[in-house]
């Protein structure tokens, strides 16, 4: 759950119920209204007011329906009130979302917040044909990991629907815990995850049950963010026993560029046993980490970053290697230990949060998209804050025979592991954690206009673009690109124009030499919204293939666009989620370009191929 410190509910503890701004009192909204035709077409948006995390996820059986909770202020556009709202899918495109919570603060126990949490598809004796919501039940505000930790603040309640989502009943048990560890001095304890976890063995399957373990995260006070580890009772979810802390990495962990800063205190953490193709496995943990260090003295490119301008935070991931039982002695030891991360997306993209698709047999995941980048002002006028990102589908990469990264040596890139392998030709095995759009958005595409290019030599001149392009009709596209990139390439990419003559574009391109992903996006008149640049590392690995030849592989770049938010998946490891506050309703076309280290040094790079869907649109169930 992200807790706003400047929040007015936050900071006077109080749980009111407002109206939203400028709404009349027969529930009329002019501002509202007006407002609603810049909100995206086909991400989850709550009807009005703000939302935030992403939680309740889960497919139920009974009634064949996704559900996706999301926290909601109902009577407000600022962080408060916190409750669940609840949106319904058939295939996780198109939604339908409740015009009331689901949840509300209600209870003694949860009266200043139901916090974020998750879903499991029984009753909490593991029975089939109900749901359980396992939830952050909030008493207390304000709570920040920078304040002194009130215990009883935050627990875990249950919460049961009979009726397949419809409605939900609070359980007499709760709260089933109370508050953290009591030996422990914590900065924060919120947002239960539960989850099957191998734990030393390799014989558990996501749909067995004899493995449920359950988490939830925050941080121990001068010590380390923390993932707190407890058994559950699968038949009996009231019965939770804690035996100790996932992962030991200290304060503000940064292991490199490739990697990020992990922070002092953690949020809606997951803890995920994620396979390839050939049946090897690596335990994940998908944390937002809260008190990122800044720079110290910034140089005029760190302060061209969006990232200087927001909360100092990241969505991170992390890789870590169990301990067997035996090994952990003192729920005071670690579980596990630390072995490779990175960033989950480098934009503002915050509170991952997933589930297990029965359906699909994959591991899908939601964030919450901010509007940070907006100020208050606009912010309220437009009525609505932030939406859930499209969903992805997480698992383990595994590449195989690689000699190197464009620029640099494997071992400096942290956010993979690379094994040498036994052959005497000095190729390696390579993990990492792969992220891409779930496949069904393909079905957005119903009604879209297609167009594609192949084969295009891109100019070798500096700062030159292709005359070709894909002409654009809406504000709402996907785009597939491919490039081989040359060793004389200076910078590579795609430009989108937010004017007919390209002079307002948002610019996404690769530089080789620094191995960085970098957005630009267009000015904007009002200097007070924060549109820096995101950036990203990201590199491409050269393989020795089957004829003993060293082949690159080739720059892959997948977009969407949906009026103000853009996701950009790059090789399937690296995406950066944004916003784009431009006043213009459409995007007039799509461009290519490449730049060379000198004129007279080649074609720097080629577009191999070029697909665009214009008009992408959810269709009714």
């Amino acid at each position: 759950m992200s807790v706003l410190l400047d929040s007015p509910d936050v900071a006077t503890g109080l749980q009111e119920q407002r109206l939203c701004p400028s709404q009349h009192v027969d529930g009329s909204n002019p501002i509202l209204a007006k407002a609603t035709t810049s909100k995206p077409f086909f991400h989850v948006t709550a009807p009005h007011g703000w939302i935030n995390d992403p939680c309740g996820l889960g497919y139920d059986p009974t009634t064949g329906l996704y559900h996706l909770f999301f926290q909601w202020n109902p009577w407000g556009n600022d962080w408060g009130n916190m409750s669940w709202g609840h949106a319904i899918s058939k295939n996780l495109v198109s939604w339908e979302t409740s015009p009331e919570p689901a949840m509300t603060p209600s209870a003694q126990y949860d009266c200043r917040g139901v916090f974020t949490g998750c879903l499991r598809s029984t009753d909490v004796f593991g029975e089939p044909g109900k749901m359980t919501i396992i939830y952050s039940s909030v008493s207390h505000l304000p709570i920040h990991f920078t304040l002194p930790y009130t215990y009883g603040c935050e627990s875990i309640s249950l919460s049961v629907s009979e009726d397949g989502g419809k409605t939900w009943q609070r359980q007499d048990c709760n709260p089933v815990i109370s508050g953290p560890p009591k030996h422990l001095s914590v900065t924060g304890w919120r947002d239960p995850f539960l989850t099957t976890w191998n734990r030393g063995c390799r014989d558990a399957s996501p749909e067995k049950d004899s493995n449920l373990y359950g988490i939830t995260a925050g941080g121990i006070v001068g010590k380390a963010p923390v993932i707190y580890v407890y058994k559950v009772n699968a038949h009996d979810l009231r019965q939770w026993e804690y035996i100790g802390p996932l992962v030991d990495v200290g304060l503000n962990f940064r292991p490199s560029r490739w990697s990020g800063d992990f922070g002092v205190n953690w949020e809606v953490s997951n803890l995920l046993t994620l396979a390839n193709d050939s049946g090897d496995e690596r335990d994940f943990v998908i944390m937002g980490v809260e008190g990122c260090l800044r720079a110290e003295k910034p140089n005029e490119e760190t302060r061209r970053q969006a990232r200087f301008k927001r909360d100092p935070r990241g969505q991170m991931w992390m890789s870590v290697r169990a301990r067997k039982p035996e090994e952990h002695n003192s729920i005071n030891e670690p579980l596990s230990d630390y072995a490779f991360a990175g960033y989950f997306d480098h934009g503002c993209l915050y509170a991952a949060n997933s589930f297990w698709d029965p359906q699909t047999s994959q591991r899908i995941v939601f964030g919450w998209i901010t509007e940070e980048d907006l100020p208050d002002g606009p912010r309220h006028r437009q009525g609505w804050s932030s939406m859930i990102s499209l969903p992805r589908v997480v698992r383990m990469m595994t590449l195989y025979n690689v000699k190197r990264a464009r620029s640099s040596r494997l071992e400096t890139i942290t956010s993979i592991e690379a094994t040498a392998d036994s052959s005497k030709h000095g190729t390696f095995t390579i993990h990492t954690l792969e992220i891409s759009p779930e496949s069904r958005l393909s079905q957005l595409r119903a009604g879209a206009i297609e167009r594609q290019l192949t084969g295009m030599s891109l100019p070798a001149g500096l700062n030159a673009s292709s005359e070709a392009d894909i002409p654009l009709a809406t504000s709402r596209w996907e785009l597939r690109t491919e490039f081989s990139v040359g060793k004389s390439c200076k910078r590579v990419g795609i430009e989108i124009g937010h004017s007919a003559n390209f002079e307002h574009r948002t610019i996404l391109s690769w530089d080789p030499c620094s191995e960085t992903f970098t957005i630009r996006r267009p000015p904007v008149t009002n200097t007070e919204i924060n549109h820096g640049d995101e950036s990203a590392p990201h590199t491409l690995f050269t393989f020795r293939n089957e004829h003993g030849d060293d082949v690159e592989e080739t720059l892959r770049v997948h977009a969407f666009f949906d009026r103000s938010v853009l996701e950009v998946f790059v090789n399937e490891r690296t995406v950066i989620t944004t916003r784009i506050y431009h006043p213009s309703e459409q995007c007039f076309g799509i461009r290519f370009f490449a730049e060379a280290e000198n004129f007279q040094s080649g074609e720097p790079a080629k577009l191999l191929e070029a697909q665009a869907w214009d008009g992408l649109e959810a269709r009714s169930q």
